[in-house]
């Protein structure tokens, strides 16, 4: 009998030891701003130094204790530490860190400037044509026409020239908006993938006057208002390109 009653004090003096070291914590984890659920965010105990990451729906539960300080860590987020006070559950929202996703998006990429310059640089001769200077020349007896650049005007390389440059120059406009407007971007800031990414690439492509017009804050803050329109129409998918239609059409005499 007193070896039963021994049990029932020790069992009665380290229950709250027991129960403190077997309580479960579930929570869920969003951003700070557009509220979708944040997934692969790492659960980190200081207490225990044990860490857990949360799964694709922003879900986790792990085993804690009173006292317990946890942080939440993700790439291109601020992290969050959390003083577990007995909590049965937890909602943690992460704010962006924009500093972070700008640094990940650009490297790698090349300066649509530095690939305008080397093409210059290949086919100066077409950009001298193009460009041909001015037509009237003052020299010493006085004002004249400059054979040469009038030459230039009117020549069919000349127009070959300002054809091709005309289209260098659309291709660097379209090299910019894609050096600004990336996938890496648009998946750090809301989480597109695959197909979905695909789409909203194609569908909300920005114009380049946009582009070179916009901050890196004003491009952060159109993809995800684009994204709003995205979310409230989730079958919105771009239009079938048509195939290429050749004509053979001749001239009348």
């Amino acid at each position: 009998m007193k070896t039963l009653i021994r049990i029932l004090c020790c069992i009665c003096l380290f229950s709250p030891i027991l129960l403190h070291a077997q309580q479960r914590l579930e929570g869920i984890v969003y951003d700070a701003e557009t509220k979708r659920r944040l997934g692969e965010v790492q659960v980190r105990n200081l207490t225990t130094q044990k860490y857990i990451f949360n799964d694709a729906r922003g879900e986790f539960k792990t085993n804690v204790s009173t006292g317990d300080i946890l942080v939440f860590r993700k790439a291109g987020y601020f992290p969050d530490t959390l003083h577990y006070n007995n909590q049965q559950a937890l909602i943690i929202n992460l704010r962006e860190d924009v500093k972070s996703i700008e640094a990940v998006t650009v490297v790698g990429r090349r300066d649509p400037d530095e690939v305008l310059k080397e093409i210059k640089a290949e086919y100066r001769k077409a950009f001298e044509l193009a460009t041909p200077g001015e037509a009237f020349s003052v020299g010493m007896t006085g004002a004249g026409l400059n054979i040469n650049t009038l030459y230039n005007l009117v020549s069919k390389e000349a127009r070959n020239a300002r054809r091709f440059t005309g289209f260098i120059e659309k291709l660097h406009e379209e090299n910019i908006v894609d050096f600004r407007f990336t996938p890496e971007l648009v998946r750090n800031l809301i989480g597109l993938e695959g197909d979905d990414l695909k789409a909203f690439m194609q569908l909300f492509r920005p114009s380049y006057e946009f582009v070179s017009k916009a901050s890196y804050y004003q491009m952060v803050q159109y993809i995800k208002s684009k994204y709003e329109v995205f979310k409230l129409h989730p079958n919105l998918r771009p239009l079938r390109e048509l195939p290429d239609i050749k004509m053979d059409v001749k001239k009348e005499n």
